[in-house]
């Protein structure tokens, strides 16, 4: 469809260009004609195969036989499976598996995946094969073909450097995906989404502070309940985000264990055995991450289950994200007929009818994002549980769901944080006078007098109209001085009894 590199100097969108490729590709014999072709061959026969592009015979025959969703695996996933195959060639090489020269090619061809210059050579979707195989091919024939092109050779050839013998050397897709998830997840939970939940949690705290003299009423049930500082609640927010930064940690742990090393079934056929231990030494020395061997690869083959805690943790993640964002379009109701006890910033006009109406957004935004990576999570936990002997093969699905989760809460606080929680004020006087009107005075009442009278005054301040102060003053329940001690907010919004 174009030469390599000719997309980007033009400055056609990567999604742009990976949607044409697949739709070219896909129907192969009108977008075939139209280019120059090269013939390869699998073990199933020739295919043909665009010219310029770095897959092979196998990544091409997956192209064919998968065009289901248009999606590819993500720039985390592409630069994971890079430092995969790279670590790869350079364990082989110090093992004296894998001829220096080989092992130069096809680590600086390995490096080029992983700073993202031969993403468009990666076409498969990824609704396939459940190993993920087809992917695990299409990124040891780009490798090898670009390592080849490096040695000056022919692409297609498979000499100097072969897809299977030497790239994927020591190697089986059953242990490369999931390992690539781990790495992949690992680094996006790493530097993308703790710390824009650490920032989130900063700048709760921050407001908490600010909003602290603020006293407003609380709520429970969705009425009126005792009052409280507006400062404790956003202090509540704040840890919600701290403890969510803290289980993406959590997260980052649960996927340290990595399978590579146990092959096909995790005996770990057809490799050495200090491979492993030397992949997983070098994967975390390349990220900073703290990943190990597997304990017990045949779990590790066999289950995905740190990647199902990791993805139940985000679930947490999401949904203590989506009470915090819910609570404040709530409090910013209005502005009139609402709660309205807090002003949220106006990013956009609200309705395409009713002029100068402005809407909770970013609120909005990510309760929508909570409730994906809610779905996202109940399909990784169905894919999990159907594993079946030594082997899940839905790795490919609940790759995309695990990424995805990360970068959608990554990119959604970031924004809330920016475009909301940055921007909010307290409306001081709606809180004053709500807290007038309120009736859950009679809280503070309550162990002076007694419940039920402490009961009936509220009951007849609802009905006249009047507050719980004009109320209990009038019936001379207690001195004005006492009245004036029990009924002041600030003092209700901390403990009271005795002891």
């Amino acid at each position: 469809m174009w030469p390599a590199g000719l997309a980007e100097r033009v400055g056609i969108p990567h999604n742009v260009r990976t949607l044409l490729l697949r739709i070219g590709i896909a129907r192969r014999g009108r977008a075939m004609t139209a280019e120059k072709t090269r013939t390869e061959s699998d073990s199933m026969g020739q295919m043909q195969i665009p010219a310029w592009a770095l897959w092979g015979a196998q990544t091409q025959r997956a192209v064919e036989n998968f065009p289901v969703s248009g999606y590819r695996f993500d720039r985390r996933f592409i630069r994971a499976m890079g430092l995969i195959k790279q670590v790869a060639a350079e364990v082989n090489r110090e093992l004296g598996l894998l001829a220096g020269e080989q092992a130069d090619w096809i680590v600086a061809a390995a490096a080029e995946v992983v700073e993202g210059k031969l993403d468009e050579h990666f076409v498969v979707d990824v609704f396939q094969t459940g190993s993920g195989t087809s992917t695990n091919m299409n990124t040891n024939e780009v490798i090898a073909n670009r390592a080849i092109q490096l040695a000056g050779g022919q692409v297609g050839s498979r000499e100097p450097v072969h897809p299977n013998d030497h790239v994927n050397m020591g190697q089986s897709s059953n242990d490369v995906i999931p390992t690539a998830i781990h790495v992949a997840a690992g680094e996006a939970l790493e530097q993308d989404l703790i710390p824009v939940l650490e920032a989130l949690a900063a700048r709760l705290g921050e407001k908490s502070v600010q909003f602290w003299p603020v006293i407003k009423v609380g709520r429970t049930h969705v009425q009126d309940a005792a009052p409280i500082r507006l400062g404790q609640v956003f202090s509540g927010y704040a840890a919600q985000a701290q403890l969510s930064a803290d289980r993406a940690a959590r997260a980052v742990e649960a996927l340290r264990e990595l399978p590579i090393g146990g092959t096909a079934v995790g005996t770990g056929i057809n490799t050495h055995a200090k491979f492993g231990q030397r992949m997983a030494d070098r994967l975390a020395g390349r990220t900073g991450i703290g990943f190990v061997e597997s304990a017990n690869h045949f779990e590790a083959q066999a289950a995905r289950d740190g990647m199902c805690e990791a993805s139940g943790l985000l679930r947490s993640i999401a949904v203590s994200l989506t009470k915090i964002a819910n609570d404040i379009r709530w409090l910013a109701s209005g502005p009139r007929c609402g709660i309205g006890e807090i002003r949220i910033p106006a990013t956009q006009p609200g309705s395409s009818i009713m002029p100068g109406k402005v809407n909770p957004v970013m609120s909005e935004m990510l309760i929508q994002v909570g409730a994906q990576v809610i779905g996202n999570d109940a399909a990784i936990a169905i894919a999990a549980r159907d594993g079946m002997f030594e082997l899940n093969t839905m790795m490919p699905m609940m790759a995309r769901n695990l990424l995805e989760s990360i970068r959608l809460l990554a990119s959604g606080v970031r924004v809330f944080t920016e475009r909301c929680v940055e921007g909010i004020e307290p409306e001081a006087e709606r809180c004053e006078r709500l807290i007038e009107q309120s009736l859950a005075g009679c809280t503070s009442l309550a162990p002076v007098i007694g419940y039920d009278r402490a009961a009936a005054i509220a009951k007849e301040a609802y009905e006249t109209g009047q507050t719980v102060r004009q109320v209990a003053l009038a019936k001379g329940v207690l001195p004005e001085e006492e009245l004036d001690r029990l009924l002041d907010p600030g003092v209700m919004t901390g403990p009271t009894g005795r002891g």
